[in-house]
């Protein structure tokens, strides 16, 4: 830290994970969306799998790094502002129908766009601009006036409510959560047999713990000056943009250096399977639709405080009040989104 800033230090912590991320996208096929359509509709059930190992290995490691006092909760975004079941309902709804009607997250469209999809390009910067329109522009007062929020008065912590109400330690709630999720996810044969799925479910897994021990000790060794945060892909994407078009003083931060870290696992991972092509839309109508989806996308991860990682797996590896809700408010918002798809292409 006597070389380089927290923000830099911040950067190279979220890149690292970030590459990581991008390999499991591209080699690993871990993607939100992939994961709902080929369970639901394909019968393929292992990518839904690999979120379950995912979550268990995150939830586990990082119940373990709370008891040991090496993460503050309270230090978290996920814990320092008070739950507002509204805002994880609304905007979950809201980034899942978007998520269904893009064909991507922001986090599956980076890994795209570093294939040569212009497409997924064209959604992140539609993420990127409608998101910091609903977090910091003009949208910024509805929302606010809509979803308030206000600071915690605590922990929001599943484990530890569980384990006040049980009389239990709050690890071994933590532990059997993660447990649970990684019995559900091995039950399956066909996961079980595919070493490459559950070799990417653990580095995923590993990359989120990674990235709240890491930042947690950047945050105690910084005086508090680096907020403890963990992937997600909203906000960091119009701060990206924004770095990119005018280079602020304060230069990188976590999520800028996350954005770009799975830009370049992604990419490194396209090549290296000679996977890169470029892509562009040649209908107009598929073209608008990515567009609202993108736009509602940005809008409803504002609003739910994340995205399907952001919500899905960082603040569910924490065990917030939010991440159930808001993971299961997205799931809902794909289904709802996947059937209207599917149904506007029936014949009459």
């Amino acid at each position: 830290m006597e070389i380089f800033s927290e923000g830099h230090i911040a950067a190279l912590i979220g890149a690292l994970g970030g590459i990581v991320l991008g390999l499991a996208a591209r080699l690993g096929r871990f993607c939100t969306l992939g994961a709902i359509e080929s369970a639901v509709y394909g019968g393929d059930q292992r990518q839904l799998r690999m979120w379950g190992l995912a979550l268990g290995l995150a939830i586990g490691l990082c119940g373990a790094l709370i008891a040991m006092g090496q993460i503050d909760l309270m230090e978290t975004r996920y814990h320092r502002v008070a739950w507002n079941p509204a805002a994880s309902i609304c905007g979950g709804l809201l980034f899942g129908y978007g998520m269904a009607l893009a064909g991507n997250c922001g986090y599956g469209a980076l890994a795209r766009v570093s294939g040569g999809d212009l497409r997924a390009l064209a959604v992140t910067v539609c993420i990127a601009i409608t998101g910091y329109m609903t977090l910091n522009g003009p949208l910024a007062p509805l929302r606010a006036t809509l979803f308030p929020v206000a600071p915690s008065a605590g922990v929001q912590s599943i484990s530890m409510s569980l384990g006040n109400l049980l009389d239990l330690p709050h690890f071994a709630v933590s532990l059997a959560i993660a447990l649970a999720l990684i019995a559900w996810a091995l039950a399956h044969s066909g996961f079980r047999r595919s070493r490459r799925h559950m070799f990417w479910a653990a580095a995923v897994g590993l990359a989120i713990t990674w990235a709240l021990w890491a930042m947690a000790r950047l945050n105690q060794a910084s005086f508090g000056a680096a907020p403890v945060e963990a992937y997600s892909f909203i906000a960091p994407l119009g701060e990206s943009l924004l770095y990119l078009m005018t280079a602020p003083p304060q230069g990188f931060g976590f999520g800028t250096g996350a954005v770009f870290g799975v830009l370049a696992g992604a990419g490194a991972a396209s090549l290296w399977r000679r996977e890169f092509r470029w892509e562009a839309c040649d209908d107009p109508r598929e073209l608008g639709r990515q567009f609202g989806g993108a736009a509602l996308m940005g809008l409803g991860g504002v609003i739910a405080a994340g995205c399907s990682v952001g919500q899905g797996l960082s603040a569910f590896a924490t065990l917030a009040y939010s991440a159930p809700v808001t993971l299961a408010a997205i799931l809902a918002g794909a289904l709802i989104g996947l059937r209207h798809l599917i149904s506007s292409f029936q014949p009459d």
